[in-house]
C-alpha cells in the first residue's frame, strides 16, 4: 500500500469523530534505564518523584507492566511499533560496530514497519520526537523517515548531559534538528522538557503526538549541582548522582503537565509514562527492588516497568490496574482513539482503554513472550518461564514469589513442559534476526543471571542508624 493510500485509508478511518476536539493528543514519555524501586510511587525511600507520582494520582497505574525487550533499542522498536520487535528480526541493539555477517544496510529500524508516528501523521496529527532515537544511525533510518514531523535529538544510545562537539559522535555528537539550530547544551534533560514545551505551545491548536524521549537516568552519571545538594545524604556519591538525575527526570515530566494544563490540553490529552526496561544496577546504581535481575535479562528487573497512563476526560482517577500489559499495547491504543481502525492491522499488541474503563471483560494479553540474544521467556497468568543456554528452564509463580527466588521448575513439570512447548514453537516462527550486538555479548548477559540483586528498597545513613536502634531495642526486650 502506497503513502497516498494509507493517507486516504486512515482519513476514512478517521470519519466516526465530529471534530478534531473529540480525538485526544498523546503524549509519550520514556525514561531510559529507570530502576522500578526508584519513584516514590513504588515505594522509594530516597528519592522524591512527586510528578510522576500526581501523574498516577490523575490517573491509572499498572502494576503488571513490561516492555518487549530488555535493553534500550529493541524496546524502542517494539513500543513504536506495537508489534514484538524479534518477529520483524530486531533481536538486539544496535552493534558500535559492523558484525560480521550482518549486512550493515539493515542496522535500523526496517523502513518497512510502521511506527506510531506514522500512523497518526496520516490521520492527521503533527507528531514529533524530543530526545534519543537509537534506531539506525543512517539517515534512511532517521525519525523523519518513520513519521515524525518534527525531530530535535540525537540517534545515539546516549549523549552526554553537558556537552557536545562538532565533529563528534556517539555521546557527544551535535545535536540535530530538522526545524532549528539546537542551542547549546545546558542539561540535557532540562533542554529536552523546554524543547517538548515548546513543541506543545507551537501545536496546540491542532492534534499532536510528542515522544518526549528522556535520557536520564541512563550513563553518564551527571548531575547539577543544584541536585546533587538535595540528596546529599546519600552516603554513595554514584547512587546520589543517580537519585539527582532521577529528579530531574521528574521536574521536566511537571513542566511537560504545566504546559498542558495552562493550554487548557491536560483534560483530553493521553500522557504516558514508562521506563524502556529496567535499571542496570551494575552501571547506574539503580534499584529494581522487589524485582530480581536488571537491564539485559528477562528476570523482572529487566523488563517489569512502571507504566502510567493519564487521560482525565476519559480514565478513571487513582486506579492500580494489576492484569498483564505490555508496551505493545500503547500504539494500538492510540492509533484506534485517534480514529483507526486496528483491525487486521499488523499489531502484537491490543487497545487498553476499553479493558481499563471495563468496557471489556477478561485480561488483555493471556499470555506474552520475549527472546533477547541468549534468552527466552513466556509468562500466562501468575507463572512465568525464563529458558537460557546453561540450565535447565526455571519457573516462578510471581503471585508468591515476584522477587523470582524459588524455582519450581520441578515441581510442577507439566506446567514448565507446557510453557516451555509454547514459547519454543513461537521462536521457531521467527525470522533470523537482522540485528545483533557482537557476540561477546551473550557470555556478558549470562553472568547477569548469576549476580545477587537487591530486593529491599535502599535506605539513608539516617534511616539505617534509626534501624540499628530499633533493632537493639527489640534484642533487648
Amino acid at each position: 500500500m502506497n503513502s497516498q493510500t494509507d493517507h486516504d485509508s486512515a482519513l476514512k478511518d478517521s470519519s466516526k469523530f465530529k471534530s478534531d476536539i473529540e480525538r485526544p493528543n498523546f503524549v509519550l514519555i520514556l525514561a531510559d534505564d529507570l530502576g522500578f524501586a526508584d519513584l516514590g510511587l513504588n515505594g522509594s525511600k530516597q528519592i522524591r518523584t512527586p510528578n510522576i507520582g500526581q501523574l498516577a494520582k490523575n490517573g491509572v497505574n499498572f502494576t503488571n507492566a513490561y516492555v518487549s525487550s530488555a535493553v534500550c533499542s529493541p524496546s524502542r522498536a517494539g513500543l513504536l511499533t506495537g508489534v514484538n520487535q524479534v518477529e520483524f528480526g530486531y533481536d538486539n541493539n544496535l552493534p558500535s560496530k559492523t558484525v560480521e555477517g550482518l549486512d550493515p544496510n539493515y542496522q535500523g529500524l526496517p523502513l518497512t514497519e510502521k511506527t506510531i508516528a506514522t500512523r497518526l501523521r496520516a490521520l492527521g496529527y503533527t507528531t514529533g520526537l524530543v530526545g534519543k532515537w537509537h534506531l539506525g544511525y543512517q539517515k534512511k533510518y532517521h525519525p523523519t523517515n518513520h513519521g515524525f514531523d518534527e525531530y530535535w535529538g540525537y540517534v545515539a544510545g546516549g549523549h552526554d548531559y553537558f556537552a557536545s562537539k562538532v565533529g563528534s559522535s556517539g555521546y557527544l555528537a551535535p545535536l540535530e534538528s530538522n526545524y532549528k539550530t539546537p542551542e547549546k547544551i545546558t542539561y540535557l534533560t532540562d533542554d529536552k522538557g523546554n524543547e517538548c514545551v515548546d513543541f506543545i505551545t507551537r501545536n496546540k491548536n491542532k492534534p499532536f503526538f510528542l515522544f518526549a524521549s528522556f535520557n536520564a537516568p541512563h550513563t553518564p552519571l551527571q548531575a547539577l549541582e543544584e541536585d546533587l545538594e538535595l540528596y546529599k545524604n546519600i552516603e554513595d556519591p554514584s547512587r546520589r548522582t543517580y537519585a539527582a538525575m532521577v529528579h530531574r527526570l521528574d521536574v521536566n515530566i511537571g513542566k511537560i503537565v504545566k504546559t498542558l494544563k495552562e493550554n487548557n490540553l491536560f483534560e483530553n490529552t493521553l500522557v504516558v509514562f514508562l521506563s524502556d526496561n529496567g535499571g542496570p544496577v551494575d552501571s547506574n546504581f539503580s534499584c529494581n527492588a522487589p524485582l530480581n535481575g536488571q537491564k539485559g535479562i528477562l528476570l523482572e528487573g529487566g523488563i517489569h516497568v512502571p507504566f502510567i497512563m493519564s487521560w482525565p476526560k476519559k480514565l478513571p482517577k487513582t486506579k492500580n490496574y494489576g492484569p498483564m500489559v505490555s508496551s505493545l499495547d500503547i500504539a494500538p491504543t492510540f492509533f484506534e482513539l485517534a480514529g483507526g481502525s486496528i483491525d487486521g492491522k499488523k499489531f502484537s499488541g491490543v487497545n487498553l482503554i476499553p479493558f481499563v474503563i471495563r468496557h471489556k471483560t477478561g485480561a488483555p494479553h493471556n499470555n506474552l513472550k520475549w527472546k533477547f540474544t541468549i534468552s527466552r521467556a513466556i509468562r500466562e497468568g501468575n507463572w512465568k518461564l525464563v529458558s537460557i543456554p546453561d540450565r535447565l528452564p526455571m519457573l516462578y509463580d510471581l503471585a508468591s514469589d515476584i522477587s523470582e527466588q524459588n524455582d519450581v521448575s520441578l515441581k510442577y513439570i507439566n506446567k514448565t513442559s507446557y510453557l516451555l512447548d509454547k514459547l519454543g514453537k513461537w521462536d521457531i516462527s521467527l525470522p533470523h534476526p537482522l540485528i545483533l550486538e557482537g557476540a561477546q555479548w551473550k557470555s556478558r548477559q549470562l553472568k547477569l543471571y548469576d549476580k545477587k540483586y537487591p530486593l529491599t528498597q535502599p535506605i539513608n545513613a539516617t534511616e539505617k542508624k534509626l534501624e540499628l536502634i530499633h533493632l537493639n531495642q527489640r534484642k533487648a526486650l
